[in-house]
């Protein structure tokens, strides 16, 4: 029976255990590029025992960002700095993947610390920082602060689906060993699956099929350059929680499309067309410990495909409880992870999986060793 820590196997890619770190944006680049903090930031989590790391939403086009602080793939220059860190992770004995993003209607926005709002003349004046035109499947603003977006013509589509297409090509050049498409919180391929956003009466929206006609071309496109050796992953919201939005039988149809387009993981989170407050999840429900882990079950067992939960699982217990009852097949740790790096070793620890003889065995030898050590002492005091 499977648990927490036992191997994956993903097409040619075996991961270690079946912990991934969630992409969670840090805002920290220049221009796309990434730098020392990034290096810092990953290279603990793959010290830190996760199975899988994935970097951050990276923009496929300058226009895509979510704020001028997010990683970009859309020229080569950004490249080597990226393969650093994959570089990194891999030599600790975690798979490196990397999550491509076009923000659509919800870009050129503020740094959340510097006010999570629109780009003003004080961004401009001081940190030389200014908005840009959005783009959407239709002219419909996300709410009151945001920038009405243009409408995409048949010219821009076939644009997007380069963007995408080479930012993987870019991906796997960097030597990241997965890449996931962010489908999902009201970015731009997602606003074209919604009948909130996608108000289109062209071959590219209407029904449930020309909704999600444009995100599959996409899919399908980066799946054809995508080694055929290494997993594609998708994120997708369940639901988007707010009234006339998706259900979760549309979620669960477009999922079975997804595994036929050749997509290996659906990393199940939610919402993100409409509003949601500190207490509520992004799909209109309540938070609570786990909450997103029944999307993940249903998708894993009504739509076919490996599924990986995310969202407020914090406890070792609750993440091996999802795996060894077949409920998903990774388990992504957010939050908690900035919180502790090292939860994966800690989970091994607490769910009893370490050798008596050697505690710390499974932790980086450069520490395990000098920790072992400790431990001795410690059982000879008494």
């Amino acid at each position: 029976m499977a648990d927490l820590f036992s191997p994956l196997r993903l097409r040619e890619l075996t991961l270690r255990n079946r912990i991934a770190i969630s992409p969670m944006c840090t805002y920290s680049a220049t221009d796309g590029i990434a730098n020392d903090f990034h290096l810092a930031h990953y290279g603990r989590f793959g010290l830190g025992g996760a199975g899988l790391v994935m970097v951050e939403a990276t923009a496929t086009a300058p226009e895509g960002r979510i704020s001028h602080g997010d990683l970009g793939l859309w020229n080569d220059a950004q490249i080597e700095p990226l393969a650093r860190i994959a570089r990194l992770i891999k030599a600790q004995g975690a798979a490196a993947g990397i999550q491509l993003c076009h923000a659509g209607r919800k870009a050129a926005r503020q740094r959340p610390w510097h006010g999570n709002g629109p780009l003003g003349a004080d961004d401009l004046s001081l940190r030389g920082e200014t908005g840009w035109p959005l783009v959407s499947p239709s002219a419909v603003a996300f709410g009151a602060d945001y920038e009405t977006p243009s409408e995409l013509g048949p010219d821009d589509l076939a644009e997007v689906i380069g963007q995408f297409t080479e930012a993987a090509r870019r991906a796997r050049a960097a030597g990241f060993d997965v890449v996931e498409l962010h489908l999902a919180h009201g970015f731009l391929l997602h606003s074209f699956m919604s009948p909130v956003t996608n108000q289109r009466d062209d071959a590219f929206g209407g029904d449930f099929s020309s909704r999600h006609r444009f995100p599959l071309q996409v899919v399908a496109a980066v799946r054809e350059v995508w080694p055929a050796g290494q997993p594609l992953f998708t994120r997708v919201s369940a639901l988007d929680g707010v009234d006339g939005g998706r259900s979760f039988d549309d979620t669960l149809a477009f999922c079975r499309e997804l595994k036929l387009a050749g997509v290996d993981v659906v990393d199940c989170s939610s919402g993100g067309i409409g509003g949601h407050s500190a207490s509520t999840a992004r799909g209109g429900g309540p938070r609570g410990y786990g909450f997103q882990v029944p999307y993940a079950e249903r998708i894993r067992h009504e739509a076919g495909v490996a599924s990986m939960a995310v969202g407020l699982i914090t406890e070792p217990s609750l993440a091996d409880e999802v795996i060894a009852n077949g409920r998903a097949d990774l388990v992504a740790i957010g939050r908690q992870a900035l919180f502790d790096p090292n939860w994966p070793l800690h989970a091994q620890a607490a769910l009893g999986r370490n050798d008596p003889a050697e505690p710390f065995g499974s932790w980086p030898e450069q520490y395990g060793w000098w920790l072992n050590g400790r431990q001795k002492i410690i059982k000879g005091l008494g």
